[in-house]
């Protein structure tokens, strides 16, 4: 397990350790409370695949973008995990590509686990207003 203690400004540093910890195609589980900076991570991961940073943004309502044809950002929030196998997006974890998932829960990892998909897990809290933890590891 990586564990960074950031300010803010500093994200690129964790965002570089995760893109060099994924396989070629990999899922990224991303779990922290609202406003901890899970899709502020995604679009630094994003920009070092060569996307735009501005064109990254949450997919809250879409549940998922896509960006480079092989860059997928899912949002379960509101559906949860249920929501992301019952709207066909499940299958979409077998595609090539980078797949990170926020507001993964156990459920999700339950059943990622059963279909013998590996992936990392980046946990993020707040301790401060300008402060992240991250907590990065592979399952």
């Amino acid at each position: 397990m990586l564990e960074f203690e950031l300010k803010k400004s500093e994200i690129d540093t964790v965002a570089k350790a995760i893109a060099k910890l994924l396989p070629e195609s990999g899922i990224v589980l991303l779990k922290g409370d609202l406003a901890s900076g899970k899709t502020t991570l995604v679009k630094h991961i994003a920009a070092l695949y060569g996307i735009d940073k501005k064109s990254v943004s949450s997919p809250t309502f879409s549940v998922m973008n896509t960006y480079g044809g092989d860059f997928f950002h899912y949002d379960i929030y509101q559906k949860g995990s249920l929501g992301i196998m019952e709207n066909g997006l499940f299958e979409n974890l077998q595609q090539k590509g980078y797949h990170f998932i926020e507001w993964a829960d156990e459920e999700l990892e339950r059943v990622l686990k059963n279909c013998a998909f590996t992936y990392t897990v980046v946990e993020i809290s707040a301790p401060a207003a300008n402060k992240r933890i991250y907590k990065v590891y592979n399952v």
